[in-house]
């Protein structure tokens, strides 16, 4: 078996899923400057985030069936192009429209390499490896968050300088172009190496390419078991050739009803649950706790890093462990932490002093305050309010980080403390578990439609929670939020402890005697 040739195909194929990780996060430390830049509304404001999400919804539906036809390869060459193009073309908009077709356009690159690298690794790598190679696309998506976590809060600091060099390249008048055309730079890379990247060897067998599936199969797990293998993936595709094309309606067949139950119950809870609510908008989170913009960024990092660490961890136990037994940890710690951050944002107040008000005559008048002095507000609901009310939308929008960080009395450690418990709760079970999931519970003949499907009703769920965050933060508050993630951890937990059988250490074809009942 050469563990180097599969383990470097599987990494390089698993950066589809650093550029996903970086193009879904990078948003993230935009939006505090493309808000009042583009005058946007707080739905217009989630749609900038969350458009991505919408094309890489529709992406996943037919990432799978097109992978079918055309090759693994093939489709991630085509969305290595994409995000290439969207990097470019979010830098350079000039209005809120281009600025999301640009986005729309990287989210079906983002679609295609969500479902088609953990595939591709699947059916490359040998079973008992499977879990943590598969994994090296979660690895590489968290590491793209983390990355751009980072470069958001570098150039932040680099439009302060006073570097030559720094102030030609204008890093403070167009920060934010510069967060999202970084970009380019992996895409680029990531296009070029897949040129270095065997054809799947099951997709070769499933086409009649029998030698050329052998050659790869071989080179990733020996002679003796590639031909085991291609032997088991003859046997399956020859069962499945007198059946009809394969259409959506086959997946609510009796026979893959627990499957698909599980799938889709897996799929919605790792999103309802708030993940991306919280990467893709971790400085706002952390501005609303009073600690201020560089603060904020900087804890962003920690949480990427946190995110990585804990990933890594997964990587480690998924095999050792077993999907479920991470599951059941992670769902409980999710669970936890958001009733945390929804008891520390409930119980704060929010105070304008005459001090803080005139500290706040740098950006504002401070009689247009006098009517919310010294008044105590028990929510971020009505703080919000009375303030828009008195300043007006525009300077709300522009200043409100400074007036929270002036008015609000909180435990910002305990709010950081439920963030990073969330996170580690996520990265090391359901954020790499559900796509190793994926890739095993699903029988041959249907993993490329059921994939897709999950992964549709994944994104779908993950598109509706990033585009209501900022007005769920506005209309419902902080407390209310949050909760409302948490119960949904909770309701996930028994529903993994219930129902969900052990896949580890079992071959794609024993799974599917396992699970597929005819």
């Amino acid at each position: 078996m050469n563990l180097k040739y599969s383990a470097a195909v599987s990494l390089i194929v698993a950066l589809g899923g650093f550029l996903m990780g970086f193009d879904a996060s990078v948003i993230s430390g935009v939006v505090k400057f493309i808000e009042p830049q583009f005058d946007l509304s707080k739905i217009q404001l989630g749609w900038a985030v969350s458009c991505l999400t919408l094309t890489a919804t529709l992406a996943m539906m037919l990432a799978g069936p097109v992978s079918d036809r055309f090759g693994r390869r093939s489709v991630l060459k085509c969305a290595a192009a994409l995000y290439f193009i969207s990097a470019l073309g979010s830098a350079i908009a000039p209005n809120f429209l281009l600025l999301v077709l640009a986005r729309m356009i990287g989210g079906i690159g983002v679609g295609a390499s969500l479902i088609i690298a953990p595939m591709y690794i699947a059916e490359i790598a040998p079973p008992k490896l499977r879990g943590t190679m598969v994994s090296f696309n979660q690895l590489n998506i968290v590491l793209g968050i983390s990355v751009a976590f980072f470069t958001n809060y570098l150039i932040l600091q680099l439009g302060k300088s006073t570097a030559g060099w720094a102030s030609w390249l204008q890093f403070d008048a167009y920060n934010w172009r510069w967060m999202l055309g970084l970009e380019a730079i992996p895409a680029l890379l990531y296009f070029f190496l897949l040129f270095f990247v065997p054809r799947s060897p099951r997709w070769l067998a499933m086409n009649g390419l029998d030698d050329e599936a052998l050659q790869v199969m071989t080179k990733a797990v020996g002679e003796s078991k590639a031909k085991e293998q291609l032997v088991n993936i003859a046997r399956s595709i020859q069962s499945s050739k007198s059946k009809e094309r394969i259409s959506v309606k086959e997946l609510f067949k009796p026979s893959l009803k627990l499957v698909l139950i599980i799938g889709v119950v897996i799929a919605i809870t790792q999103q309802i649950t708030g993940i991306n609510s919280v990467f893709f908008y971790a400085p706002m989170i952390f501005e609303q706790t009073g600690i201020g913009t560089d603060a904020s960024f900087s804890q962003a990092i920690l949480v990427g890093l946190t995110n990585l660490v804990f990933t890594l961890f997964a990587i480690w136990l998924i095999d050792k462990v077993g999907r479920k037994p991470l599951l059941v940890f992670g769902l409980f710690g999710i669970a936890v932490s958001m009733f945390v951050l929804s008891a520390s944002f409930g119980n704060a107040t929010y105070q304008l002093s005459e001090k803080s008000i005139a500290e706040c005559s740098v950006f504002i008048e401070p009689s247009q305050l006098n009517e919310m002095k010294n008044i105590v507000f028990e929510s971020d609901i009505e703080f919000n309010n009375a303030l828009l009310s008195s300043v007006g939308e525009q300077t709300f929008k522009e200043h409100q980080s400074e007036f929270i960080a002036k008015a609000i009395s909180i435990n910002p450690w305990l709010v950081l403390a439920g963030i990073i418990g969330f996170v580690a709760s996520f990265a090391i079970s359901i954020g790499p578990v559900m796509w190793v999931l994926f890739s095993e519970l699903f029988p041959n003949r249907v993993r490329g439609l059921a994939i897709s499907f999950v992964g549709l009703i994944n994104s779908g769920v993950s598109f509706i929670v990033q585009l209501a965050f900022p007005w769920e933060q506005m209309n419902l508050g902080n407390a209310t939020t949050f909760l409302i993630y948490g119960i949904f951890g909770a309701l996930g937990l028994v529903f993994v402890i219930v129902m969900l059988p052990e896949t580890k250490g079992k071959s794609l074809e024993e799974l599917e005697v396992i699970l597929v009942k005819e």
